[in-house]
């Protein structure tokens, strides 16, 4: 079996999504997502002028060896441009194998561990309120665990509460410059307890709870708000700190026994090295779509497995449903899964990419189609033309850029 073709489909139904297609001279084609929130074309030209060119007569059923002279052979090794374009040929080159054997790519990858996948939605608000009604909602949706983001007093404009759909952030990608928010650590760290205080009065001590500080903290200043939540039993606290700094995380562990997940951030194992050894985290949070593909994410859980970490993969809307699947194939077949991050997707989205996993009763399937289970609609594709999009700013109140 040869490549015969490969090609990238950018497409915007809502949110801008790049993928994929690979074809083989049997007919067999796969799909993998290089979508890299904000700077998509980049990815897109990467793959096309680039990765593309190599991919043509090549056997598709050599997936370690396509990945690592993709890895190795550019010489320019990592950051996120490269290891998107690397996973879309990597979830591709899976999907073909898969169909080749006729199998769901989880039988590939050891079979199914487990019966379902669990799950996390996000509830935000406003004001507490808002949250407590937002939480409600998730509930009733079947969310078995919920991550809680919630505005702060003095401030306009905060991380995870810009709408009233289940990220939050979707109004701030859809424009032509950067939305500007807002922060104040002070003021956050006075009044995330409160939050918590309330959620936990209204919904008792049953209910999993996660929180995303999003790399706005120092490492005292993480050690500090972990401590602090330790009586509202979090089931995660994420990204407490920016954690290119991996030192850093000791700070915190040694103050804290709230369980911390890191990581979206992160694309190679390299950025995991001390965090794992040392077991400063525990769960590793990168996407299949930003860490080069399902081949080094499975090794990286397997590392993280020998030292009692799991996994909890990133889940935003703006991983496209290919990801996604990837992900949830993933989720299914190793042993230390912890939890997936899913906020499910538009109508139009899921049209456009029609897919044979399923979101029951809070719970994620794979199915057993074939392949990963994702198919694309380039009709649809087409109609809906990229839009230049960007993630938001962070800026202190004297006007300080500071970590979004």
């Amino acid at each position: 079996m040869k490549i015969v073709d490969a090609k990238v489909v950018v497409t915007s139904p809502g949110r801008n999504f790049v993928t994929l297609k690979i074809t083989t001279d049997e007919g067999l084609t796969g799909l993998g997502d290089a979508t890299l929130n904000g700077r998509e074309l980049s990815v897109a030209s990467y793959l096309q002028d680039h990765v593309i060119p190599l991919l043509i007569g090549t056997d598709p059923h050599r997936i370690e060896d396509t990945w690592q002279g993709l890895y190795r052979g550019a010489y320019w090794r990592r950051g996120p441009v490269t290891m998107a374009a690397i996973a879309a040929v990597d979830v591709a080159l899976w999907d073909i194998k898969a169909k080749a054997a006729g199998l769901p790519l989880y039988q590939l990858l050891g079979g199914a561990s487990r019966e379902r996948v669990g799950t996390y939605g996000h509830a935000s608000g406003t004001d507490i309120p808002e949250l407590l009604d937002s939480v409600r909602a998730r509930i009733a949706e079947g969310y078995p665990s919920i991550r809680i983001q919630t505005g702060v007093p003095g401030l306009k404009a905060v991380y995870g509460v810009h709408s009233t759909g289940h990220d939050g952030d979707a109004v701030a990608h859809q424009q032509a410059r950067p939305m500007v928010e807002d922060w104040d650590t002070a003021a956050y760290m006075r009044h995330i307890p409160e939050v918590f205080e309330a959620v936990r009065n209204e919904f008792g001590p049953e209910l999993p709870l996660l929180h995303d500080a999003h790399h706005r903290l120092t490492p005292i200043q993480a050690a500090r708000v972990a401590k602090d939540l330790e009586p509202y039993r979090l089931f995660w606290l994420e990204d407490c700190t920016p954690a290119e700094d991996q030192e850093g995380l000791r700070l915190v562990r040694q103050h804290t026994t709230t369980p911390l997940a890191i990581g979206e951030v992160f694309n190679t194992v390299y950025d995991y090295q001390t965090l794992i050894s040392e077991k400063l985290i525990d769960y590793v949070r990168s996407a299949v779509t930003h860490f080069g593909g399902v081949s080094p994410l499975k090794k990286l859980f397997d590392f993280a497995a020998q030292h009692q970490i799991k996994s909890g993969i990133h889940g935003p809307e703006d991983i496209s449903p290919v990801g996604m699947a990837a992900a949830i194939h993933l989720d299914l077949a190793i042993h230390n899964f912890g939890i997936q991050e899913y906020s499910g997707y538009t109508q139009l989205t899921e049209e456009v990419f029609p897919h044979a996993y399923t979101f029951t009763n809070g719970y994620l399937h794979p199915g057993e189609a074939p392949g990963i289970g994702v198919e694309l609609n380039e009709d649809l594709a087409a109609a809906h033309e990229y839009k230049a999009a960007y993630l938001p700013v962070n800026r202190l109140q004297d006007g300080t850029v500071h970590d979004w």
